[in-house]
């Protein structure tokens, strides 16, 4: 009798290798996002989908914060439109990394969704900016 975890047998690895691809097109992890801030190689705007009361607690640095009901064809106009953009929300327990990244993929912008939010950037050990909304 097989274990669960080999209950359903694993994907051949050519069709592992274009799900795994597929995957990361449409997100990003905490460690990625904070090591493209430290190395200065930052081709991505990083948008904090949260409350602005909530940003203006802690967020992760460099980021903006744009809750995703603000997000418009307008106010998304101040980007060119090959502008990638990197989401997140406050962690796994919440949607609102989702919503915002189906919103700018609906108008039609690049999106990834950071993977973990705050939640993650906290259990990586990285540290958060405290400041104001923009």
């Amino acid at each position: 009798m097989p274990s669960p975890v080999s209950d359903f047998p694993a994907a051949a690895p050519q069709d592992a290798a274009e799900h795994f691809s597929r995957k990361l097109a449409f997100e990003a992890d905490c460690w990625d996002v904070h090591a493209s801030f430290a190395s200065g190689t930052v081709d991505f705007v990083l948008l904090d989908v949260r409350a602005p009361a909530l940003f203006a607690r802690a967020h992760v640095p460099g980021a903006l914060n744009l809750p995703h009901g603000k997000m418009t064809a307008r106010k998304m106009s101040q980007w060119p439109a090959d502008t990638l953009f990197v989401v997140y929300c406050a962690g796994p327990h919440c949607n609102g990394a989702d919503k915002a990244a189906l919103r700018l993929s609906r108008l039609g912008l690049s999106v990834k969704v950071m993977i973990g939010g705050m939640t993650g950037w906290a259990d990586e050990g990285f540290v958060y900016d405290a400041a104001t909304a923009a």
